[in-house]
């Protein structure tokens, strides 16, 4: 349990400081990929932002070790109630009523789908078809490029409302989902027996080159879009998005079946419907704040 929390402080903290620093850096875009590279690996603060992600990744490793599967994603879950709680303190966002209580929602969906799991229960599948796989990570990584080059041309709109990030994160949570599988389809290769045969299998397979397609655009979308939005709104959206899309088409790609017990498979199929019609109902853009009349003027009313 402590090292879950670790894990939260350390993936809320690492998100802030790379929102900071990419903050007090000239404007990034997904069109300049040397540029941004160039420009976050040059802040030291950013720097700071991804080594606290890399030891909270570290923590995750070791909770996985002591803990069930279904305890460890709910205190993982709460983690997105604390980078709420520190975007609003040290980054001064702002969140309104519908967004608190969307975030609230997600986190019921995400826990409705942790109790529907049970250890020991579960099937759990190492294999899958390569076809079935590139049939399902291909549309998706598409998508997701489509999806943020979409939300990239509509920000460019003079007089468009200023964007939350809520298709920002929809679609980087695409490619991280897509990431997901892969990273269980490389698990299983390294537990065949030879590391010569494993490695040798595993670059027959389509893994590793969906690991190093999502991780390069992963990392460079992930920057651009953190540094137009909000942290405590992209980052719940991606999130929510990578953990549907692993349990849904992972389940499915994978083989694995679903909960024989009606209470449970209720849950999850609730969980699942309620966190993507929150995900479809969140607001597409902010508000603009209020601008006060110059001094010694009157505010114009209607009559």
């Amino acid at each position: 349990m402590a090292a879950a929390l670790l894990a939260n402080v350390l993936y809320s903290t690492g998100f802030v400081l790379e929102k900071r620093a990419l903050a007090a850096l000239p404007e990034v875009t997904i069109r300049q990929p040397a540029r941004l590279l160039r420009l976050v690996l040059g802040s030291p603060l950013w720097i700071g932002g991804s080594l606290a992600l890399a030891a909270g990744f570290a923590a995750q490793l070791a909770v996985y070790r002591t803990l069930p599967i279904a305890a460890a994603q709910g205190l993982f879950v709460s983690g997105l109630v604390l980078l709420v709680l520190l975007s609003a303190r040290l980054l001064g966002e702002e969140t309104s009523g519908r967004e608190r209580y969307a975030l609230a929602a997600i986190l019921a969906a995400l826990l409705m789908v942790v109790l529907s799991l049970r250890e020991g229960s579960e099937t759990v599948s190492q294999e899958a078809p390569y076809p079935l796989i590139l049939l399902v990570c291909v549309p998706s990584l598409a998508g997701g490029v489509w999806l943020y080059n979409s939300a990239e041309r509509r920000t460019r709109h003079r007089h468009r409302l200023p964007t939350t990030g809520v298709e920002y994160g929809v679609a980087v949570g695409l490619l991280y989902g897509v990431s997901s599988l892969a990273i269980k389809g490389v698990s299983s290769h390294l537990t065949a027996d030879g590391l010569g045969g494993a490695l040798l299998g595993l670059l027959r397979s389509p893994y590793p080159y969906l690991l190093l397609f999502t991780g390069a655009f992963g990392l460079v979308m992930s920057q651009a879009a953190l540094q137009r939005c909000r942290a405590s709104l992209i980052v719940p959206v991606c999130t929510t998005v990578t953990c549907l899309y692993t349990a849904v088409l992972g389940t499915l790609s994978f083989g694995e079946a679903l909960p024989e017990d009606p209470l449970r498979l209720t849950l999850r199929i609730a969980g699942i419907a309620l966190a993507i019609a929150v995900l479809l109902s969140m607001p597409r853009h902010d508000q603009p704040a209020r601008t006060q009349p110059p001094i010694g003027t009157k505010e114009l009313t209607p009559p």
